[in-house]
């Protein structure tokens, strides 16, 4: 559908759509550039304020992963007429306004209307210089890649839907989600770094290979050593395994090359669809050391290299 839209012809715009990026940006003078993005989605847990909490830092995450800071956001409210309380659309609005409090962004309106199934999430505006943006096309062949968030997101909160989600699978999961990506925007004043996403709705596998295809090089993923979050192995063999993951997993195996020792649930956890993920950072090797102690620093949910990027354009799947 894009690609049959007008092209944008505009030196200011620095990211568009055409590079399938975190969020759009655009310069306003040689000092200042705009970052601009919406998210929103259906409840993926049954608690109202801890929805609007991931709704709220899933968005915002998309103004860090391009290293800017968040500014100002809009609600973004759908809901079914006469079905859910206003009390219960009031802790939604809460959840998210502090989840922006934190982010040092201010909620300045929103829209709402009425849809057969809730919706919530925010458009956020960011800041960054134009020099110090961080995008998925700076990649470099050597660089390595490191992530700040376990994966499995997408097949707890299926199993959560199901009621069969372990309880410290499910506390880890929505601190997760809850958990904000503010790196991204450290990450923009700190060397060595070449590019940056955030591991979302495609999955690693995807959000790696649009980075891989900006970037013009390719990437190996050690499989054994991707962190997973806990009873994430057993879920899966009890096929807790959503539909977007199998999506992700069938447009995967038409690029991915996949060593023989990697197992179908390895598959599936690199491909499943996560919310509000980590961010996945490409930094030349020898500032890498440099850039876990900050992650470690910051207090992200892991530290941990996870591959390299590589000369050869396609994604390889090894073990360690």
């Amino acid at each position: 559908m894009l690609r049959q839209l007008p092209q944008v012809i505009d030196s200011n715009v620095l990211v568009g759509a055409s590079s399938a990026d975190d969020a759009g940006v655009y310069r306003l003078d040689a000092r200042r550039a705009i970052i601009q993005t919406l998210d929103f989605f259906t409840p993926i847990v049954d608690e109202p304020f801890t929805y609007g909490a991931i709704a709220a830092a899933n968005a915002l995450s998309d103004v860090y992963a391009m290293g800017g800071r968040p500014l100002t956001a809009m609600n973004i409210v759908g809901m079914p007429e006469g079905v859910v309380p206003p009390r219960v659309v009031n802790q939604i609005l809460r959840a998210g306004a502090e989840k922006c409090r934190e982010a040092g962004c201010v909620v300045i309106g929103g829209h709402t209307i009425r849809n057969p199934e809730p919706i919530y999430g925010l458009s956020v505006t960011g800041i960054i210089h134009p020099r110090r943006l961080l995008t998925n096309a700076g990649a470099r062949p050597g660089d390595a890649l490191i992530l700040t968030k376990p994966l499995g997101t997408g097949i707890v909160t299926t199993a959560i839907k199901r009621g069969k989600a372990p309880a410290a699978a499910k506390r880890a999961v929505i601190r997760s989600m809850s958990t904000l990506n503010d790196l991204g925007s450290v990450l923009a004043e700190t060397r060595g770094v070449h590019a940056l996403t955030d591991v979302t709705g495609f999955g690693l596998l995807g959000h790696l290979g649009a980075l891989c295809r900006e970037s013009r090089v390719g990437a190996e993923i050690w499989a054994d050593v991707v962190p997973v979050f806990p009873g994430v192995w057993t879920l899966i063999a009890a096929g807790c395994v959503p539909g977007g993951t199998r999506d992700n997993l069938q447009f995967a195996d038409e690029t991915v090359r996949w060593d023989v020792g990697i197992s179908d649930a390895q598959r599936i956890i690199l491909a499943d669809a996560q919310t509000s993920g980590g961010l996945l950072i490409c930094v030349g090797r020898r500032h890498a050391d440099e850039i876990l102690r900050l992650c470690r620093q910051h207090r992200t949910l892991c530290a941990e290299t996870i591959g390299q990027i590589t000369r050869d354009k396609s994604i390889h799947v090894t073990s360690h």
